[in-house]
């Protein structure tokens, strides 16, 4: 098959700074807004849990931290997708045929492993009381991921759809969907939370089976837009999908399974840091949680643009050009950076107007709550560039499909600087709390600086070593 120009989606070659920087916004904005958008999706299935009642909202919490989880290293395994399909446009080799191939086995992937996550949310009540949980609380939980587990294959394929538009230069797709999404899950919850147009009021599982509802929107809408658009339709990406291609099964696993172990230690540090405000006390948890929130607000925007600078590095490496392959990854470094710096100051100069965004710090029984928050943001306004730096460097690691070094990095960084001190500085300590944080920011440094580092010395270690023999 003769290669057609008309379906790159990038350019490539002696593009400069001004370039790179206008073709990485270009993707980026629109996955962060993506990003934005789908912690809206979640943010309304708890809008209406937290109406049924406490123990309601405290077991689908349960239950959302048991699936989220699962969630987020299953699409870190097959998130390389974007990786391999940008390399593949970038080296202009039969890139019809290999775009299929990958994205075919990224969706082989995704059911297989999305059947893995599903069996162990089906355990979920039985996981729930091994870790201690209380038995009522369990039980509801455990309900709930029972439906909720249906949403996780055709999640997992989204996601796999979603890097398939967003290498192919469609990003915009991924955000007019996740936004029509927004508008199924709301009627999806008003309708089965509480027993509207003839459907029967379900309560919390109401809630669940709006998200599988939801889940498998996203996935029609994903195949009717391809379907639809003329550059992503030649790739016939349905066709023959019975058809095995076993060795890039293997090159998609052998690349995805770093990135969800790295995926599970950043998450398992987050989750420790909330069992180490737990044991400090009420307000301080509450206070943690807030914050947290506010802060993985932020990250949405240098997560987006990390996914971009993937996409970016991937297709200059596929394209064999080691200087643009540079400009690429800084690029997306400098803007992660540059916009977290904003949020830094936001966070020191307004928390209560961000505290606003999700409670009200003005009300008596919450003052106690806000003062924690406000003072654990300005540790997180501290980090905020840290956090932005490593999110992008990452991705633009994993555009030269290096993850398995990255991986032995977030699991040092996160487990051994960042929770040891926030452990340590949190019961031994005055600081408490704060110090909780303060060990949580030296795990983000640490990683920000070791991938940093490694990506600056991306050609001494041999990263771009295909790219040199291409350009060569």
């Amino acid at each position: 098959m003769t290669h057609d120009h008309t379906l790159e989606p990038l350019p490539i070659g002696t593009s400069g700074w001004r370039e790179e920087l206008r073709e990485t916004l270009r993707l980026a904005l629109p996955l962060a807004l993506a990003n934005l958008l789908q912690m809206l999706v979640h943010a309304v299935d708890v809008i209406f849990v937290a109406r049924l009642g406490e123990r309601e909202l405290a077991a689908s919490s349960l239950a959302i931290s048991l699936f989220g989880l699962l969630m987020w290293a299953l699409a870190g395994l097959t998130g390389m997708v974007a990786a391999l399909i940008a390399e593949e446009l970038g080296r202009r080799r039969h890139a019809v045929r290999e775009v299929r191939r990958s994205t075919r086995m990224g969706m082989w992937l995704a059911v297989f492993c999305g059947m893995i996550g599903m069996t162990l949310c089906y355990q979920g009540e039985r996981l729930m009381l091994l870790a201690g949980q209380d038995a009522e609380l369990a039980k509801l939980a455990g309900g709930f991921l029972r439906v909720i587990m249906w949403a996780m294959i055709p999640m997992i394929i989204a996601n796999v759809l979603r890097s398939f538009v967003s290498a192919l230069g469609r990003p915009v797709f991924a955000t007019a969907i996740t936004a029509s999404a927004l508008l199924v899950s709301l009627l999806g919850n008003y309708t089965f939370v509480f027993g509207h147009f003839g459907a029967p009021a379900l309560g919390l599982n109401g809630s669940a089976l709006a998200s599988v509802t939801t889940a498998l929107y996203i996935v029609f809408a994903y195949v009717v837009a391809i379907a639809r658009d003329r550059r992503l339709r030649r790739y016939r990406i349905f066709g023959k999908w019975w058809r095995p291609e076993w060795s890039r099964l293997r090159q998609l696993v052998r690349l995805g399974l770093p990135v969800s172990a790295t995926v599970v230690a950043e998450a398992g540090l987050f989750s420790a840091a909330a069992l180490l405000m737990g044991r400090i006390g009420a307000s301080e948890l509450a206070g943690h949680a807030v914050a947290l929130q506010i802060a993985s607000l932020a990250f949405q925007i240098p997560f987006g643009i990390g996914q971009a600078t993937t996409i970016r590095v991937g297709y200059h490496y596929g394209a064999g050009n080691v200087a643009a392959i540079g400009r690429a990854g800084w690029a997306g470094i400098v803007m992660g950076g540059g916009f977290m710096i904003s949020t830094a100051a936001a966070m020191v100069f307004t928390p209560g107007l961000l505290l606003r965004i999700y409670v009200d710090p003005d009300l008596p029984g919450n003052a106690a709550m806000a003062d924690f928050a406000i003072r654990y943001m300005v540790v997180a306004a501290a980090f905020q560039l840290f956090d932005g730096v490593q999110a992008v460097a990452a991705g633009a690691l994993r555009g030269l499909q290096d993850t398995r070094v990255p991986m032995l990095i977030a699991i040092f960084s996160y487990w051994l600087p960042g929770f040891g001190i926030a452990a340590w500085l949190g019961f031994n300590t005055p600081l408490e709390g704060t110090g909780v944080w303060i060990g949580l920011a030296t795990g983000l440094i640490f990683a920000a600086v070791l991938l940093g580092w490694r990506w600056s010395k991306r050609e001494t270690l041999g990263l771009t070593h295909n790219a040199a023999l291409a350009e060569g």
